[in-house]
Order: C-alpha cells, then structure tokens, then sequence
C-alpha cells in the first residue's frame, strides 16, 4: 500500500501509557510486510494525527513491533511523514546537541528540555520490506531519536535526571484528567 493510501485510512487508536510493560522492553521485529502491517501503519498514521502529534511508536497503541511512523518538520520547515520499520539510528560524528523542550503522547501534556544530536540518520525498511534512508535535521531529527527509542524500550524520562523525571510526573499530574483513558479516541476535555 503507498505512503499515501497509509496516510489517509485508518481509525484512532487508544494511546498506551508510560507504565504499560509494552513500553518498556524491546519490541519484536518486522517480519512480515503485508496488509496487516499495512493495517496498523493506516491506524498509526490516524491516531498520530488525532493526537497531534510528531510521531508514534507501535508499542505506543499496545502493539510489540518494531515500526513506527512520523509527521514533523525539519530544520528546514519542510513536512516530513513516512514510516521506519526496524530502525536503527546513526548519529553524524561528533554531532552538535541541541535542546529543546520534548514530550511523548504516552505520558501527555508534560514537556521539559532533552538535549539529543541535531541530526540523525535512520535506516530501516519501508512498508514493503525495502530499505529505507531518512535524515533527519531539527524536530525530524528529534522524533526519528526518540521514535526509535521507544522500539528499544526506552521512554523519554530514561534522558533525564531523578529531580527531572519528578518533575516531568507532576506536570502529568496536574493535566492528566484532561486526558481521557481513550485518548485520542475521546477528544481531551477543558482544563
């Protein structure tokens, strides 16, 4: 299926929360390139836009596989979206960092500084098992981190210090209500 049928079918899913073991170990690898990963990929594009967001892992809807997908742009404000199954990233040497405030839609509406390379490369396979290349510079960059991150299972707390990582907690806290168990299925409710 093309990236441009993927990214125009599909439902909103649930989006899985920091805590859910899914999102804390090593997801399985892409085996199988056929209409049930096409499947996914339409619902993972969909659940990503209702949520607003940069980019969605699986693990991130309770699947354990190795893809993910992206809608962001990069330094250059150009809109990137595609998809990377079993990606691994390759930083450039000696690589600037560049800190900017970061969130993950597993644990919505909490966002602190994480400083991460200002480019990256990753390669991994299309949708139908091809190779693919995607650089990355400014928040594409970011996303493909911190997308391929989370196959590996590591959220984005795991960059931060203890006193970070509490602080990350509170601001959850303070607007999780806003966030229904179902979301982005169920829209966020006022604050």
């Amino acid at each position: 299926m093309p990236l441009e049928q993927l990214l125009s079918s599909g439902i909103a899913l649930p989006i899985t929360r920091w805590g859910n073991p899914v999102l804390h170990h090593a997801c399985q690898p892409v085996v199988k390139f056929d209409p049930d990963l096409w499947n996914l990929l339409c619902n993972m594009f969909a659940t990503n836009t209702a949520a607003d967001g940069a980019g969605l892992a699986a693990p991130q809807i309770g699947v354990d596989l190795a893809v993910f997908v992206y809608d962001c742009h990069d330094a250059f404000g150009r809109r990137r979206q595609g998809l990377v199954c079993n990606p691994r990233i390759t930083l450039a040497v000696d690589p600037e960092l560049e800190t900017d405030h970061e969130g993950c839609l597993s644990l919505p509406g909490a966002y602190l500084p994480v400083a991460r390379p200002n480019f990256a490369i990753c390669r991994g396979q299309d949708q139908f098992g091809e190779p693919v290349t995607v650089k990355g510079t400014g928040m594409l960059a970011r996303c493909l981190q911190h997308e391929t991150d989370h196959l590996s299972g590591i959220v984005m707390e795991d960059h931060l210090t203890a006193s970070e990582r509490r602080a990350l907690r509170r601001q959850h806290k303070r607007v999780a209500a806003s966030y229904p168990d179902d979301w982005p299925v169920s829209p966020m409710l006022p604050r």
